[in-house]
């Protein structure tokens, strides 16, 4: 009695923000980011106001359904790592079940949203990346193997193509390699993280690549997949998908990556991966910003 009175107690301090909080919003503003610009470049005229809004909406209530899950599942994870020992669940100010059902709801609305507004295609597509998400990365990948991130990385980098495609109603190549610069730079972002987290992931019994195979090792991979991530970025220039200066952008925005990079894999600066990873973030937006203008100033000319 006295726990359920514990957690009904619990309950009622549950506030909007513990809510918005379960949809992780940094995260999902940033892939909102992502979907404008992919919306943006797939036409020469004007994203139609429905599609812009309510599509965006769609992907994101979608995203923060995920994102929810995540709560849920990774609750005994979060209650080990000092980063995430306040999220809701964790302190019962929002219960599981309340969480999944608000996941439950913010799924469906945004389904519902993307049907209506958008394309079939764009709501399936949505769909595959929630599931992608919540259920294979989150409930099965993440504790099964090291290259968690890598694999589960495409559910995380398809913003931009569910942004074409409520645009357009297909797929295409161009899409798809914004897909891949978000495929590409994921195993650095999220490795550096996994550095400056490795005690605690290794405390939660997560096999991120650090924990496994060890700081040297990961860091060697930090180090190629940038270079890798470097290569593709410059991939829209290549196909004139984009102009001269999305191109100096890219290589600016890469060659400060690969300098953290180096910096982390030879250890040279004090917080190296965490201040990596910060950068990461930065990046990827200032790279798809450049995107979007170089975009509209090759309409103009």
């Amino acid at each position: 009695m006295a726990t359920l009175l514990s957690q009904g107690h619990s309950q009622a301090r549950a506030s909007w923000r513990d809510y918005l909080e379960l949809t992780k919003p940094k995260v999902v503003v940033l892939m909102l980011i992502t979907s404008l610009v992919g919306m943006f470049l797939a036409t020469r005229a004007g994203v139609p106001w429905e599609v812009l809004l309510f599509g965006n909406l769609g992907i994101g209530l979608c995203a923060g359904a995920a994102a929810a899950v995540n709560h849920v599942v990774d609750r005994r994870i979060d209650s080990i790592m000092a980063r995430t020992l306040k999220r809701p669940v964790v302190n019962g100010r929002v219960s599981p079940v309340a969480a999944l059902s608000f996941a439950f709801i913010l799924a469906v609305l945004g389904q519902a949203l993307l049907l209506t507004f958008t394309n079939e295609l764009t709501a399936w597509l949505t769909l595959a990346s929630l599931v992608g998400y919540a259920v294979l990365y989150t409930g099965f990948l993440k504790r099964a193997t090291p290259q968690n991130i890598v694999i589960g990385g495409l559910a995380g980098a398809a913003p931009p193509l569910l942004g074409w495609v409520a645009v357009t109603g297909h797929m295409s190549a161009e899409p798809l390699l914004l897909v891949l610069i978000i495929f590409a730079w994921t195993p650095p972002h999220f490795w550096a993280l996994a550095i400056h987290r490795k005690e605690e992931y290794a405390k939660a019994d997560i096999p991120m690549l650090p924990v496994t195979h060890g700081e040297h090792y990961t860091k060697v991979h930090i180090l190629l997949y940038t270079l890798v991530m470097f290569a593709v970025s410059l991939l829209p220039y290549v196909i004139h998908m984009s102009g001269v200066l999305y191109l100096a952008c890219a290589v600016a925005l890469g060659a400060r990556f690969l300098q953290w990079a180096w910096v982390l894999y030879r250890d040279s600066k004090p917080h190296a991966a965490i201040r990596t990873f910060k950068y990461s973030i930065a990046y990827l937006f200032l790279l798809f910003i450049a995107l979007l203008v170089d975009h509209y100033l090759m309409l103009n000319l």
